[in-house]
């Protein structure tokens, strides 16, 4: 399978997705600079975190109008994957590919630390290697996560469950405490209606070796190539 990584002015996290797939997972993944538009070799977009365009206005507002992105309109129309992380979120949601948006964490502060995320639905692209209810341990890094949404837009996320993951502690009960940044329903992560888009905040590709202190992104990465292998 193979992958291709969006990397904008400003992207930092490009390497450490290209890392997982081609040195943890072993298959193909290729860097694609944001004025390119040719996405036909490849399978699943990553578009990963950082700071694209020094999230000058606000974060992803002006990465959305980079050219790569009408070709993900398009990629996203022909049913294959995208996941975007952290800034890779914010940038799906400017762009309208996810509803709501990303706002400044509830403690106006940034937070790099370890989370634990409620797999609520097994049954996806995303997250078909992981067992149902498994809580994964997965850090964030932003200052930028408090996802929000109207009522009617929470209320359609949470009926067609298209919440994937949602912020808890380590017994799996969304706490306030356990929301690093005062997300509307303790949500980690979403997917568009399709099932075929995923934003998250926290870092996957972070959490892909034992000396990193979790291997449980790598059950989100080989969900993908699940899905695409069974295809």
């Amino acid at each position: 399978m193979r992958f291709g990584i969006v990397v904008f002015p400003g992207t930092w996290s490009d390497s450490d997705c290209h890392y997982v797939v081609t040195d943890i997972l072993r298959h193909e993944a290729d860097y694609i600079w944001h004025k390119e538009t040719d996405l036909s070799k490849y399978e699943c977009i990553i578009i990963p975190g950082g700071f694209s365009y020094g999230d000058y206005l606000r974060a992803g507002a002006i990465a959305r109008f980079s050219p790569i992105m009408q070709s993900i309109y398009r990629f996203v129309e022909d049913g294959k994957s995208v996941i975007g992380i952290c800034n890779g979120f914010q940038i799906l949601c400017e762009s309208g590919l996810l509803p709501g948006v990303l706002r400044r964490n509830r403690h106006l502060e940034y937070r790099c630390q370890w989370t634990n995320l409620m797999t609520e639905h097994s049954d996806t692209i995303f997250t078909n290697n992981c067992l149902p209810n498994q809580i994964l341990k997965i850090p964030v890094s932003h200052g930028e996560g408090n996802y929000y949404a109207d009522d009617q837009t929470l209320t359609d996320l949470e009926s067609s469950g298209r919440v994937l993951f949602r912020y808890c502690d380590s017994d799996g009960n969304p706490t306030d405490d356990a929301n690093p940044n005062g997300s509307s329903n303790n949500i980690a992560g979403i997917t568009n209606i399709q099932g075929n888009v995923l934003g998250m905040m926290p870092h996957p590709e972070r959490s892909c070796e034992n000396l990193l202190g979790s291997t449980d992104g790598n059950l989100i990465f080989q969900s993908i190539i699940n899905f695409h292998k069974s295809r």
